[in-house]
């Protein structure tokens, strides 16, 4: 972790607040003896199970192709034995190495997929939105839909639980807030939508009152499941891939196209941000990568390789309709915050207010793609 991180810290030994902050937060949610690890997480099936009866599912389970939720379809099905009905957003820009992996996982465990896909030509013109607007996190439409497509089967098959792969172990160190942007802003996806006059027919969103609505009137809980298992990730991919066929990815996140383009060139071209950094950081502290390591892997480019990126390059300009000029100019111009174009962050912010003071909050409140 380095200066481009809003608030770093560094202390007398070189230590940054990031990493101090994470060794905390680490020994609070991840058990350190396999007894109490167990008994977590068998209450927790106990409790899944019972609201799932009489219910075609026990659990919902969001599958992106990439190795967290894997694992986690993995673990619910064949360590746990429940009822999972497994959820993929298809937003026009999974790869095939994606799609071939999701195939696997559903025919060998034998699970039901409800695969949402989002009208291309909308998505299309959101992104363009996003793009012209000059904003940050060009994903959040991503991770908003896939949200509001979790919540909403959820909420359709009477589901309680919705089970994802994300974890305090990989993913537990918090992400810079100058590094993305507010997963929940329904409204600054509405107005930079108007702004561009694309009009939203069927994209699914979820604001500050659809959360609220799910998590208290439909009392659906969101829980970041790889909490309640030892996940060391090297060794639960390798058993992935003996067991299921899987095949990995080169980074985290790369299994779509169009987040390993924006992670690997947009971040770290337009905005001077390389996610890399708080993702080797997160497995350098949690024990499952060496500092050697991790120093190594960012002295290389942000790409398997300099043909691979120049591939990407290609497919988004033809895959956006735009020219090799057009994406030039874009990563030229300065960045704007999402906020000028309107944002219901002081209104989430209200409500996670008073969660807090009745103390019904729940430990993810900003999800986030990390």
């Amino acid at each position: 972790m380095d200066t481009t991180a809003a608030g770093i810290l560094f202390d007398d030994e070189g230590r940054c607040n990031y990493c101090t902050n994470f060794e905390r937060k680490l020994a609070t949610y991840q058990p350190t003896e396999a007894a109490a690890l167990k008994r977590r997480l068998d209450d927790l099936v106990t409790r899944i199970k019972a609201d799932g009866r009489g219910k075609p599912y026990d659990c919902i389970v969001g599958l992106s192709g990439g190795a967290d939720s894997a694992y986690t379809l993995y673990e619910v099905v064949r360590k746990c034995g429940l009822r999972a009905l497994a959820v993929h957003m298809d937003n026009g820009w999974d790869s095939e190495l994606a799609a071939n992996n999701i195939e696997n996982l559903v025919r060998k465990l034998d699970v039901d997929l409800r695969t949402h896909v989002i009208n291309w030509q909308e998505y299309r013109r959101l992104m363009q939105a996003f793009f012209a607007a000059d904003v940050l996190d060009v994903e959040l439409l991503y991770d908003n839909a896939m949200l509001a497509v979790n919540y909403q089967l959820a909420d359709k098959y009477g589901c309680k639980w919705i089970l994802g792969g994300t974890n305090t172990t990989t993913e537990g160190m918090e992400m810079p807030v100058n590094w993305n942007w507010f997963k929940f802003d329904k409204k600054n996806i509405q107005q930079l939508a108007k702004r561009s006059g694309v009009k939203l027919d069927t994209f699914p969103t979820i604001g500050t009152a659809e959360y609220v609505f799910y998590k208290y009137a439909r009392r659906i809980r969101w829980i970041p499941f790889l909490d309640y298992v030892d996940y060391f990730k090297p060794r639960c991919t390798e058993i992935l891939v003996r067991e299921l066929g899987y095949r990995a990815y080169a980074y985290k996140h790369y299994e779509s196209i169009f987040t390993r383009f924006y992670q690997g060139y947009i971040l770290p071209r337009k905005f001077g941000i390389d996610k890399r950094k708080l993702h080797l950081s997160t497995l350098l502290m949690s024990g499952q990568l060496s500092r050697e390591e991790a120093m190594q892997t960012m002295e290389e480019i942000p790409y398997p390789s300099e043909a691979a990126l120049q591939e990407d390059v290609d497919y988004f300009v033809k895959k956006m309709g735009w020219t090799p000029e057009q994406l030039n100019e874009y990563i030229a111009r300065p960045q704007i915050p999402h906020a000028r174009y309107g944002t219901e962050k002081p209104r989430w912010d209200r409500f996670a207010r008073l969660a807090r003071r009745l103390n019904i909050v729940q430990s993810h409140l900003t999800i986030a793609k990390n």
